[in-house]
């Protein structure tokens, strides 16, 4: 079957011509380890060891044709957005990120497809460098952070640029990142195995409640990581809602579950029986395969779980790749059909 991944993650093997410009030191510095590794240093300390695969897009090819992948939908590592910088160094460092991820697109048209980044925390800067991203380097969206430097994407600061992205058709896939109260919670790996997932939950409710999804109902998001808690949480979110509508309805009185077959999620939940709830719950035209490679927290052998389940071709194809493809606005005849 033919399989889109729509959440993996890049970074150009040159970071540092880039992030050694600027002087403050939350910019990622990439330092050789070998051959086939690297550290990425945050503040002067180790932050993650990334393999070769990370940004040697030769390599990505080989490991997508062993687990029999046929489009890696590229988008830049969530650490790399710097909303906090200043904007044109944010501006600058999106600019870098997005011409290396068309420059790979460009080189294997067939295997890759491209997600940009933007400054989301400058109105003006973000809308322009989204309009040279679907105008110029033809990515079909944008990545996004769950939340812009503590604001929630229900703020009117980033209204103009949904309201942008609705009019020119470009996707959006929001990944969690500074996740709420990580601070509090180093020890177990706790901000990725909980921050995550509730920090996804976050960014979906505040688009709900805050009406974005009635104000664009055109504008394509797609979430990460299965959409984080809420399609599990979503009976609570309704009571809620519908209990205190003095405090959840004050922007949208629609209930929140209506809006289930509004948006869409990754597949990466990491069990069958999860999955069929998932599927159950917002239906497999919503879900789309998403991997998080090449990391330790993804899907190792992407699909692989979706085709060994009891569900029918076609559903496996609309999860593989049908819903990739319509949320990217792609043409299903020019992949799935030949």
């Amino acid at each position: 079957m033919f399989k889109i991944d729509i959440h993996t993650h890049i970074l150009p093997e040159n970071l540092n011509e880039i992030t050694e410009i600027f002087s403050d030191p939350r910019f990622l510095i990439l330092k050789p380890i070998d051959d086939v590794s690297a550290m990425l240093k945050k503040d002067g300390m180790e932050f993650r060891k990334v393999d070769c695969n990370c940004w040697n897009h030769k390599v990505r090819i080989e490991e997508c044709d062993n687990n029999k992948i046929n489009l890696q939908v590229l988008s830049t590592l969530p650490v790399l957005f710097s909303y906090w910088a200043r904007d044109d160094e944010c501006l600058s460092l999106s600019k870098f990120l997005n011409d290396h991820i068309v420059q790979i697109c460009r080189e294997e048209p067939q295997r890759f497809i491209g997600l940009g980044t933007i400054p989301m925390q400058n109105t003006d800067m973000a809308i322009s460098e989204m309009d040279r991203c679907i105008n110029e380097l033809k990515f079909p969206g944008i990545e996004i952070g769950s939340n812009i430097n503590g604001k929630n994407l229900s703020s009117k600061k980033f209204q103009p640029i949904f309201e942008h992205a609705e009019k020119i058709g470009c996707s959006i896939f929001v990944h969690p990142w500074e996740m709420m109260g990580q601070k509090d919670i180093q020890k177990y790996w706790l901000p990725w195995l909980v921050g995550m997932p509730a920090e996804t939950t976050r960014a979906i409710c505040s688009i709900i409640f805050g009406g974005v999804m009635e104000r664009y109902p055109n504008l394509k998001f797609a979430f990460a990581h299965g959409g984080g808690t809420f399609p599990f949480t979503i009976g609570r979110i309704d009571h809620g809602f519908n209990m205190r509508p003095d405090l959840c309805a004050m922007d949208n009185d629609k209930i929140p579950s209506s809006y289930l077959k509004h948006f869409y999620v990754d597949s990466l939940v990491h069990n069958e029986k999860v999955m069929s709830f998932l599927i159950d719950t917002m239906g497999a035209d919503q879900i789309a395969l998403g991997s998080d490679y090449p990391f330790p927290l993804g899907e190792l052998q992407p699909g692989n779980m979706i085709e060994k389940m009891d569900l029918s071709d076609s559903v496996k194809q609309r999860l593989l790749a049908g819903t990739a493809l319509e949320w990217m606005g792609l043409n299903e005849t020019n992949y799935i059909g030949n």
